[in-house]
Protein backbone atom coordinates (compact mmCIF):
# COMPACT_ATOMS: atom_id res chain seq x y z
CA UNK A 1 0.00 0.00 0.00
CA UNK A 2 1.28 3.10 -1.00
CA UNK A 3 2.59 5.93 1.68
CA UNK A 4 0.12 9.45 1.44
CA UNK A 5 3.51 10.94 -0.23
CA UNK A 6 3.65 8.24 -2.74
CA UNK A 7 -0.12 8.69 -3.73
CA UNK A 8 0.29 12.50 -4.05
CA UNK A 9 3.20 11.54 -6.31
CA UNK A 10 1.54 9.05 -8.31
CA UNK A 11 -1.87 10.91 -8.63
CA UNK A 12 0.57 13.83 -10.95
CA UNK A 13 1.73 11.15 -13.59
CA UNK A 14 -0.92 11.11 -16.66
CA UNK A 15 -1.16 8.02 -18.60
CA UNK A 16 2.10 7.75 -20.41
CA UNK A 17 4.21 4.88 -22.52
CA UNK A 18 7.34 4.76 -20.73
CA UNK A 19 8.54 6.46 -16.64
CA UNK A 20 11.74 6.19 -15.44
CA UNK A 21 11.55 6.41 -11.58
CA UNK A 22 14.80 7.59 -10.05
CA UNK A 23 15.89 6.83 -6.61
CA UNK A 24 13.04 3.76 -6.67
CA UNK A 25 14.24 2.34 -3.55
CA UNK A 26 11.37 -0.21 -3.41
CA UNK A 27 9.80 0.77 -7.01
CA UNK A 28 6.63 1.21 -5.42
CA UNK A 29 6.05 3.78 -7.80
CA UNK A 30 6.72 1.95 -10.99
CA UNK A 31 4.87 -1.19 -9.94
CA UNK A 32 1.56 0.94 -8.84
CA UNK A 33 1.87 2.45 -12.42
CA UNK A 34 2.29 -0.43 -14.36
CA UNK A 35 -0.49 -2.14 -12.28
CA UNK A 36 -3.03 0.67 -12.87
CA UNK A 37 -2.23 0.99 -16.51
CA UNK A 38 -0.79 4.57 -16.21
CA UNK A 39 1.89 3.73 -18.15
CA UNK A 40 3.23 0.30 -20.06
CA UNK A 41 6.88 0.22 -19.59
CA UNK A 42 9.11 1.52 -16.33
CA UNK A 43 12.31 1.73 -15.48
CA UNK A 44 13.66 1.19 -12.06
CA UNK A 45 16.40 2.99 -11.36
CA UNK A 46 18.98 3.39 -8.17
CA UNK A 47 22.59 4.64 -7.49
CA UNK A 48 22.82 2.40 -4.87
CA UNK A 49 22.60 -1.77 -5.37
CA UNK A 50 20.75 -2.52 -2.21
CA UNK A 51 17.96 -0.65 -2.71
CA UNK A 52 17.92 -1.93 -6.48
CA UNK A 53 18.10 -5.26 -4.25
CA UNK A 54 14.89 -4.81 -3.21
CA UNK A 55 13.17 -2.95 -6.04
CA UNK A 56 14.16 -6.38 -7.91
CA UNK A 57 12.50 -8.67 -5.71
CA UNK A 58 8.96 -6.91 -5.31
CA UNK A 59 9.00 -6.82 -9.06
CA UNK A 60 9.29 -10.75 -9.20
CA UNK A 61 6.47 -10.88 -6.60
CA UNK A 62 4.37 -8.72 -8.48
CA UNK A 63 5.62 -10.50 -11.52
CA UNK A 64 6.03 -7.63 -13.66
CA UNK A 65 9.35 -8.18 -15.30
CA UNK A 66 8.38 -7.89 -18.55
CA UNK A 67 7.20 -4.52 -18.24
CA UNK A 68 10.08 -2.50 -15.47
CA UNK A 69 13.48 -2.89 -16.16
CA UNK A 70 15.84 -2.02 -13.16
CA UNK A 71 19.23 0.07 -14.26
CA UNK A 72 21.76 0.49 -11.44
CA UNK A 73 23.25 3.91 -12.05
CA UNK A 74 22.82 7.95 -10.72
CA UNK A 75 20.32 10.25 -11.76
CA UNK A 76 19.12 10.41 -15.62
CA UNK A 77 22.57 9.03 -16.36
CA UNK A 78 20.64 5.63 -16.68
CA UNK A 79 18.35 7.01 -19.93
CA UNK A 80 19.13 8.35 -23.46
CA UNK A 81 16.95 11.08 -24.44
CA UNK A 82 13.94 10.46 -25.54
CA UNK A 83 14.09 6.79 -24.11
CA UNK A 84 11.29 7.41 -21.60
CA UNK A 85 8.63 10.21 -21.74
CA UNK A 86 8.01 10.87 -18.12
CA UNK A 87 10.84 11.06 -15.01
CA UNK A 88 10.17 10.91 -11.34
CA UNK A 89 12.60 12.18 -9.14
CA UNK A 90 11.60 11.76 -5.46
CA UNK A 91 12.90 11.27 -2.06
CA UNK A 92 16.18 13.30 -2.13
CA UNK A 93 17.05 17.16 -2.00
CA UNK A 94 16.36 19.65 -3.63
CA UNK A 95 20.13 20.92 -4.08
CA UNK A 96 20.53 17.08 -5.55
CA UNK A 97 17.59 17.21 -7.68
CA UNK A 98 18.88 20.38 -9.31
CA UNK A 99 22.15 18.54 -9.94
CA UNK A 100 20.90 15.61 -11.58
CA UNK A 101 18.55 17.71 -13.55
CA UNK A 102 21.41 19.79 -14.61
CA UNK A 103 23.94 16.81 -15.54
CA UNK A 104 21.53 15.28 -18.27
CA UNK A 105 20.01 18.42 -19.02
CA UNK A 106 19.90 16.85 -22.73
CA UNK A 107 17.70 13.92 -21.55
CA UNK A 108 15.66 16.27 -19.10
CA UNK A 109 14.62 18.59 -22.09
CA UNK A 110 13.21 15.44 -23.80
CA UNK A 111 10.75 14.75 -21.14
CA UNK A 112 6.87 15.14 -21.57
CA UNK A 113 7.56 16.57 -18.16
CA UNK A 114 8.90 15.15 -14.86
CA UNK A 115 7.16 15.03 -11.30
CA UNK A 116 9.56 15.77 -8.55
CA UNK A 117 9.32 15.67 -4.96
CA UNK A 118 12.36 17.22 -3.13
CA UNK A 119 12.25 16.45 0.58
CA UNK A 120 14.11 19.70 1.94
CA UNK A 121 15.74 22.94 0.39
CA UNK A 122 12.00 23.04 -1.73
CA UNK A 123 12.73 26.56 -2.28
CA UNK A 124 16.70 26.37 -3.85
CA UNK A 125 14.80 23.88 -6.81
CA UNK A 126 11.89 26.09 -7.19
CA UNK A 127 13.91 29.13 -7.54
CA UNK A 128 16.65 27.17 -10.21
CA UNK A 129 13.34 25.51 -12.29
CA UNK A 130 12.13 29.51 -12.41
CA UNK A 131 15.40 31.27 -13.65
CA UNK A 132 16.01 28.13 -16.04
CA UNK A 133 13.81 27.99 -18.33
CA UNK A 134 11.57 25.23 -16.70
CA UNK A 135 7.46 25.70 -16.90
CA UNK A 136 5.82 24.61 -13.82
CA UNK A 137 2.45 22.79 -14.39
CA UNK A 138 1.33 21.82 -11.49
CA UNK A 139 2.13 21.81 -7.49
CA UNK A 140 0.89 19.49 -4.82
CA UNK A 141 1.65 19.60 -0.97
CA UNK A 142 0.79 16.11 1.61
CA UNK A 143 1.51 15.78 4.74
CA UNK A 144 2.19 12.16 6.46
CA UNK A 145 3.74 11.64 10.03
CA UNK A 146 3.68 15.33 10.55
CA UNK A 147 6.31 15.99 7.56
CA UNK A 148 5.10 18.48 4.89
CA UNK A 149 6.07 17.54 1.53
CA UNK A 150 5.61 19.59 -1.39
CA UNK A 151 5.49 18.02 -5.50
CA UNK A 152 6.25 19.43 -8.75
CA UNK A 153 5.43 18.55 -12.53
CA UNK A 154 7.31 20.49 -14.00
CA UNK A 155 8.52 20.42 -17.85
CA UNK A 156 11.70 22.41 -19.85
CA UNK A 157 9.98 25.36 -22.19
CA UNK A 158 13.21 27.99 -22.20
CA UNK A 159 11.14 30.72 -20.80
CA UNK A 160 12.83 32.65 -18.00
CA UNK A 161 9.95 33.70 -15.39
CA UNK A 162 10.94 35.96 -12.79
CA UNK A 163 9.32 35.78 -9.26
CA UNK A 164 8.91 37.27 -5.79
CA UNK A 165 11.27 35.27 -3.70
CA UNK A 166 9.05 34.12 -1.63
CA UNK A 167 7.31 31.83 -4.11
CA UNK A 168 10.27 30.52 -4.21
CA UNK A 169 9.55 29.48 -0.61
CA UNK A 170 5.63 28.81 -0.89
CA UNK A 171 4.17 27.41 -3.96
CA UNK A 172 2.25 30.01 -5.69
CA UNK A 173 0.20 27.70 -7.51
CA UNK A 174 -0.52 25.79 -4.23
CA UNK A 175 -1.90 29.45 -3.22
CA UNK A 176 -4.00 30.48 -6.08
CA UNK A 177 -5.66 27.00 -5.90
CA UNK A 178 -6.41 27.30 -2.75
CA UNK A 179 -5.02 24.29 -1.32
CA UNK A 180 -6.53 22.66 2.05
CA UNK A 181 -2.88 22.66 3.57
CA UNK A 182 -1.50 25.58 1.95
CA UNK A 183 -2.67 28.11 5.37
CA UNK A 184 -1.65 25.50 7.03
CA UNK A 185 1.64 25.25 5.67
CA UNK A 186 2.32 28.89 5.72
CA UNK A 187 1.60 28.95 9.05
CA UNK A 188 4.23 25.99 9.61
CA UNK A 189 6.92 27.88 8.17
CA UNK A 190 6.24 31.73 9.51
CA UNK A 191 6.76 29.79 13.00
CA UNK A 192 9.91 28.32 11.70
CA UNK A 193 11.57 31.16 10.71
CA UNK A 194 10.31 33.35 13.72
CA UNK A 195 11.99 30.84 15.90
CA UNK A 196 15.24 31.34 13.54
CA UNK A 197 15.34 35.01 13.71
CA UNK A 198 14.95 34.82 17.48
CA UNK A 199 17.65 32.75 18.18
CA UNK A 200 19.80 34.75 15.82
CA UNK A 201 21.59 37.03 18.57
CA UNK A 202 25.14 37.13 17.76
CA UNK A 203 25.83 40.89 16.69
CA UNK A 204 27.91 39.69 13.42
CA UNK A 205 27.94 41.60 9.72
CA UNK A 206 26.76 37.40 8.73
CA UNK A 207 23.91 37.49 11.66
CA UNK A 208 22.25 41.01 10.97
CA UNK A 209 22.48 39.83 7.21
CA UNK A 210 20.90 36.70 8.10
CA UNK A 211 17.92 38.26 10.18
CA UNK A 212 17.38 40.59 7.32
CA UNK A 213 16.54 37.81 5.48
CA UNK A 214 14.27 36.22 7.62
CA UNK A 215 12.72 39.04 8.61
CA UNK A 216 11.78 39.14 4.71
CA UNK A 217 10.56 36.27 4.89
CA UNK A 218 8.48 36.16 8.08
CA UNK A 219 6.88 39.82 6.75
CA UNK A 220 6.15 38.18 3.54
CA UNK A 221 4.39 35.30 4.94
CA UNK A 222 2.42 37.22 6.90
CA UNK A 223 0.81 39.00 3.95
CA UNK A 224 0.30 35.71 2.30
CA UNK A 225 -1.58 34.03 5.19
CA UNK A 226 -3.43 37.32 5.50
CA UNK A 227 -4.85 37.48 1.75
CA UNK A 228 -5.12 34.12 2.51
CA UNK A 229 -7.78 34.28 4.73
CA UNK A 230 -9.64 36.64 2.61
Amino acid sequence: MLSERLKSIVKMVDKCYKIIDVGTDHAYVPIFLIKNKICQEALASDINKGPLKKAKKNIDIENLNDYIECRLGGGLSVVKPCEVDVAVIAGMGGNLIRDIIENDIDVFKELDYAVLQPVQNVDILRKYLYDSGFNILDEEICKEEEKYYEIIKVKYDEKYRRMESIYYEISEILINKKNPLIYEYMKFKLDKYRKIYNNLSQDTENSRKRKKEINYKICALRELIKWNLR
